[in-house]
């Protein structure tokens, strides 16, 4: 971990006081390794421009007022850091990288016979993995991570799910760094993400729900809050069904915030510079475009619409300010 009042980036610990307006929830890339190396003309992947495509969004997001992205890329997503590093050389933008796996069912071939009660018997290699990427570095290429991700969907809570939920929990009471999480809000995975956790010790003011904003039901986010985590309000932009469209994702946050609750929620897109997993037909230049979700969406339509519903200057610097470096910094409720 970094010390105290610090950050990890992918250029170094920063001060917390240096993080600006942060975008909790985000990626730079997100792709499938093998199809990037073995077939990169079937999904369109050419390295250096893809690098330059980074550089470009990311410039774009910095003149938009943002200091900090938290890229939650992690293992089976295709996070590559020394390409991170080569993109972040070009922007003056503070990254935060990520440790954990995603997964909806199943982890790895690689993990599955590996573990307490499993085929090779020891201790968990999820949990000494997570610890050495937060405290060692990633790979290595010395950068540390700074926050923990887990994922539950539809799915549930599958014994695989539930290891990765367990682990992570685990390198979190053992480092401090806080977790974020993949959520399937309309069958209210948050709760059972929280009682995962509980069960294993963790400080819930210490994690984000993630995509809490898929949720127009105020009831389940007044309970997810209530019990102390920040509700990721996180894939603005993604604005196609089954999602809530513009309006209704601004409204949910606007009447979050006039029932007290603006102090317990962060903003972002869920959004990447580019994607292997969706066709470039969803992405740019056809009628099912998103054209909403990129980067700068908070910045220049999100805050402006929340103002008009009566959001005050004070309540968007708590989600993009004050409560990230709560989060990201390690300090505890009250500082």
């Amino acid at each position: 971990m970094s010390g105290a009042g610090e950050v990890a980036t992918v250029r170094g610990p920063v001060a917390e006081e240096s993080l600006g307006r942060v975008l909790m929830h985000e990626h730079v890339f997100v792709l499938s390794p093998e199809a990037v190396q073995d077939y990169p003309a079937d999904i369109h992947w050419d390295e250096e421009e893809k690098i330059a495509l980074a550089v470009t969004k990311l410039t774009e997001l910095v003149s938009a007022g943002i200091g900090t992205i938290v890229d939650l890329t992690v293992l089976n997503m295709g996070r590559f850091l020394p390409r991170l590093a080569r993109i972040n050389a070009a922007v003056d933008l503070h990254i935060v990288v990520a440790t954990g796996l995603y997964t909806f069912d199943v982890v790895p071939r690689f993990l599955k016979h590996i573990g307490p009660g499993r085929a090779i018997e020891r201790s968990e290699p999820l949990v000494e993995m997570f610890v050495r990427d937060i405290e060692a570095g990633i790979g290595d290429t010395g950068i540390k991570a700074g926050i923990l991700k887990c994922a539950t969907d539809v799915e549930g809570l599958t014994p695989d799910v539930d290891r990765v939920l367990r682990a992570v929990a685990r390198a979190h009471r053992e480092t401090g760094a806080p977790i974020s999480t993949h959520t399937h809000a309309a069958s209210e995975q948050g709760l059972a993400q929280q009682e995962v956790f509980l069960a294993e010790g963790v400080d819930l003011t210490r994690t984000v729900i993630g995509h809490s904003g898929d949720s127009t039901d105020l009831d389940y986010l007044r309970r997810l809050a209530d019990r102390g985590s920040y509700l990721g309000m996180d894939r603005f932009g993604l604005d196609r069904p089954p999602h809530s469209d513009f309006d209704t994702r601004v409204g949910v946050v606007a009447d979050m915030c006039a029932a007290g609750y603006a102090d317990r929620m962060v903003l972002s897109h869920d959004a990447s510079c580019w994607t292997d997993w969706l066709p470039e037909e969803l992405l740019d230049g056809s009628p099912f475009t998103m054209p909403n979700w990129r980067f700068t969406h908070v910045s220049e339509d999100v805050v402006p619409a929340l103002r008009a519903r009566g959001v005050t200057p004070e309540q968007i610097d708590l989600m993009l300010i004050d409560n990230p470096r709560r989060i990201l910094g390690g300090q505890k409720e009250g500082y």
